[in-house]
């Protein structure tokens, strides 16, 4: 490459000294733009916990304190996400004050979807952007069925869920459930593709502050205290999560030195149980001792299964 440019400069009738101090300025700024690609942080590089959607390919950027997130035609300010706040109930604020990045991932998700249906074709739904929103998903998963066998197999590894409902009368139902899971993991994917092909910058400032926040809860602090964990997201009246109740009693008990044992109200925590995409319950995490998840179960889940996703992250008698 050095070569090349001093042929280039060499045959002009430019002094020596100007011919190198040309040099080093073409040689400089290609410097400065391999260091300035380098430098480009995102938010899953720098906070892999944080983001769990279309910021987490943003660059974390230098901005004035009230600029939160840019992109080619998309800003959010700090009053927005304020203003979106304050509409919410009491109970709810205080979750989401400790939880701003997820309402800013949240909205910037919105606006970026809307954008997305406009250019797929999609009629906008009068006053009702979930409506247009959730057309877009229609679009984009319509095709996605589940096998026969796929339910059978569902059944079979939950029969303590249904009750001892036979088979024929639990199918449809758990059909669509399969079928609805399945949706969401497609519409997952696609908001995250969409992340990846639009130029997402937020504050890297303010991000710095969310993250402490956003961690500052029991999943977060059993995933970073060296020790396997195991996570519950249910409530209290729903016939399985009492079921699952014993059993996560029995491990705190067995293993009180080697597994963190975490229950979450799903009714209660709503924006921790959104943040880990809870969308019905109960559901067990399991995460190793370096705080990565290893396994997830939706349903009632048997204390032999539990105990064998425990050997897999190293909690053995």
């Amino acid at each position: 490459m050095l070569f090349h440019f001093e042929r280039s400069i060499a045959p002009y009738p430019y002094p020596r000294i100007l011919r190198a101090l040309l040099l080093a300025v073409v040689i400089f700024l290609l410097w400065a733009g391999s260091a300035s690609a380098a430098e480009a942080v995102t938010v899953k590089t720098k906070y892999p916990d944080l983001a769990s959607g279309i910021l987490a390919s943003a660059i974390l950027a230098s901005m004035p304190d009230e600029t939160l997130l840019l992109a080619d035609d998309l800003e959010i300010s700090r009053a927005e996400l304020v203003e979106t706040v304050q509409k919410e109930e009491k109970a709810l604020r205080a979750q989401l004050e400790k939880n701003l990045f997820f309402l800013l991932e949240q909205e910037a998700t919105r606006r970026i979807l809307l954008k997305e249906a406009r250019k797929a074709g999609v009629a906008e739904a009068a006053g009702d952007d979930s409506e247009t929103i959730q057309a877009l998903f229609e679009q984009q998963t319509g095709s996605l069925t589940v096998s026969e066998a796929d339910v059978r197999a569902f059944y079979e590894q939950n029969q303590e869920m249904m009750g001892g409902a036979p088979f024929e009368r639990v199918a449809e139902n758990i059909r669509q459930y399969l079928l609805q899971d399945r949706k969401q993991a497609a519409v997952s994917k696609y908001i995250l593709g969409l992340g990846d092909s639009v130029n997402l910058r937020v504050n890297e400032k303010w991000v710095e502050e969310q993250n402490r926040l956003a961690m500052d809860n029991p999943v977060e602090r059993a995933r970073r205290s060296g020790k396997p964990t195991m996570v519950e997201f249910g409530a209290s009246g729903c016939v399985p999560c009492d079921m699952m109740q014993p059993i996560l009693e029995k491990l705190r008990k067995e293993y009180p030195e080697k597994l963190n044992v975490v229950f979450v109200h799903a009714g209660e925590e709503q924006v921790l149980a959104a943040r880990y995409g809870i969308r019905s319950i109960p559901v067990q995490a399991f995460f190793d001792a370096n705080g990565s998840e290893t396994f997830r179960h939706v349903g009632f889940f048997s204390e032999s299964e539990v105990l064998k996703q425990l050997a897999r992250i190293g909690v053995v008698q």
